[in-house]
């Protein structure tokens, strides 16, 4: 199966692979202009990928379930981190042992896969069909914390708390709850509000 960047993949993440929206790297997103050909509502939800360690916290490859030579068949979700108005990466590798081979920034091959995978830093995040997983899972996987007060290495403010969206609807509760839905889009934020995504276009087949 392959999942190939989709056309829409719209934020800060999917923006540096396809350098239209936010100029990756850049201290501030890019003003929205007739030549640009971008939306302004669009545009609105676009922001650079932050800069440090922080902002790209690697897979610990913890793998969720039966770890199965193939990847089989999956459906996918799209997940979106933002933190200090800067958009944190999700990791390839996910729920995948090694040895693993890259191919155009993706992971082609692996020893394994587990239940709950990523192979390339976009937010698409694969659920081997038939298994109920929620975002705790990810993170978990991931190696990384989440609750309503700490979205990986960020933590809320004072009176704050982690935010959660889901096609574009603020949700209630734990995050962690949060089930990965086929097709699901999930925006977490922490710090100031980034109007969030209703849907993403994933692949054909997916």
């Amino acid at each position: 199966m392959r999942w190939a960047l989709p056309e829409r993949a719209l934020t800060g993440v999917a923006a540096c692979a396809a350098l239209v929206l936010a100029g990756c790297g850049s201290s501030t997103p890019m003003a929205g202009t007739a030549s640009s050909g971008v939306p302004a509502d669009l545009l609105a939800q676009a922001r650079p990928i932050g800069h440090g360690a922080r902002f790209h916290p690697p897979a610990t490859r913890a793998v969720l379930g039966s770890c199965k030579a193939t990847l089989g068949a999956r459906v996918g979700t799209h997940v979106e981190l933002f933190a200090e108005n800067r958009v944190v990466l999700i990791a390839a590798g996910i729920g995948t042992r090694p040895p693993v081979r890259f191919s155009a920034g993706r992971i082609a091959t692996a020893r394994c896969y587990g239940d709950v995978v990523t192979l390339e830093p976009t937010g698409v995040v694969l659920v081997r069909r038939g298994a109920r997983l929620t975002l705790g899972d990810l993170f978990r996987s991931w190696g990384q914390p989440l609750s309503t007060h700490q979205l990986a290495s960020f933590p809320a403010g004072p009176g704050q708390t982690v935010r959660v969206f889901v096609d574009g609807r603020p949700r209630d509760g734990e995050p962690g709850s949060v089930p990965l839905s086929p097709h699901a889009e999930i925006v977490l934020e922490v710090g100031p509000h980034v109007p969030p995504h209703a849907s993403y276009t994933f692949p054909p087949g997916s």
